[in-house]
């Protein structure tokens, strides 16, 4: 995601009163544009939280926040384990040279 301008709390808030109003302002974009006015946010941003929060909830198909987040960090230890693999066989593979020219001499 960008910045982050607006604190979790005033997300999470945003999102529970789109959801809480949402029948009482006719449809679900003018309960956004109403809300994003208040918060003075950009009416597609409080969008995209409440669509997250409705993956979440499980309101709506798609990865829940958390599973994505546990998909990064498994990468970026996949990532960093090929690299120290990498960093292995390159030094095994030094020693071994250098074993071999010891023993020659």
């Amino acid at each position: 995601m960008a910045t982050d301008k607006f604190s979790p709390e005033v997300r999470e808030r945003a999102v529970r009163l789109i959801l809480d109003h949402e029948g009482q302002h006719g449809s679900h974009l003018q309960v956004i544009v109403w809300i994003s006015a208040k918060i003075g946010c950009a009416a597609d941003t409080l969008n995209e939280w409440v669509k997250r929060a409705e993956v979440d909830i499980g309101q709506r198909a798609g990865i829940p926040t958390e599973m994505t987040e546990k998909m990064k960090a498994l990468e970026r230890e996949n990532r960093e384990l090929r690299q120290a693999n990498e960093i292995l066989r390159t030094a095994s593979a030094r020693l071994a040279v250098a074993e071999l020219d010891r023993r020659s001499k």
